[in-house]
């Protein structure tokens, strides 16, 4: 895991082979039911183990803290995140049954006793008020994912950032920002991702929060 050691220097030896069990597993599940293209799949360590940490470059997680991953497909960010971040809670929800299933399996291969994989779409979550962050990996528009997480965040704040939404995005945004209610209503930043990772791939990548 060669960029995971460049980024990601003060990994634990746990988090070291953790991080390695990741892309077999995900081949090897990947070969029974199909959640990452086959060129991706080739490029698991980039483009979606490294993708989904530099979340990590923007905040990091305290213990007891309680992270939605909205729409986590195979399992991304919420997986590697949950390796990086032992004493953090994270549940996993998408709609799809057989990504959840994946995303069950290779959890508990790896014996992530701080993940939980839910089988549901957002609309039936009944779990308002209970979580510090919701994130997303290119699900759906700011916007949506903004009216779709309020509900679900805790109202008291542990963390630099107010409770809030972190989305993964690409390509232009400008469209998506100008969308989000105004006048004050809603903060957000934009962290281009090249400003952690160097890689040609995350060019036009970016971390963006929003504060709920």
């Amino acid at each position: 895991m060669q960029l995971l050691d460049k980024y990601f220097p003060a990994l634990t030896d746990v988090q070291r082979a953790l991080f390695r069990q990741l892309v077999p597993l995900y081949t090897e599940w990947n070969a029974k039911i199909n959640v990452v293209s086959r060129q991706d799949i080739e490029n698991l360590e980039e483009r979606h183990i490294l993708h989904s940490l530099a979340i990590a470059k923007v905040i990091g997680f305290k213990p007891d803290a309680s992270i939605l991953d909205l729409g986590t497909g195979g399992g991304f960010p919420g997986i590697p995140l949950a390796i990086l971040f032992p004493d953090t809670r994270f549940t996993l929800v998408d709609g799809t049954g057989k990504k959840i299933r994946v995303v069950q399996e290779v959890a508990g291969a790896l014996g992530l006793t701080n993940v939980t994989a839910i089988h549901a779409r957002v609309e039936e979550l009944k779990m308002n008020g209970q979580f510090d962050f919701v994130l997303s990996r290119g699900v759906t528009t700011l916007d949506k994912l903004l009216q779709w997480s309020q509900r679900l965040l805790k109202k008291k704040h542990m963390h630099a950032y107010p409770n809030g939404i972190i989305a993964l995005k690409g390509g232009d945004l400008r469209a998506e920002i100008k969308s989000l209610p105004g006048k004050g209503e809603t903060y957000s930043e934009i962290f281009p991702i090249r400003e952690f990772f160097n890689e040609p791939f995350f060019d036009e990548k970016f971390v963006v929060y929003m504060q709920g």
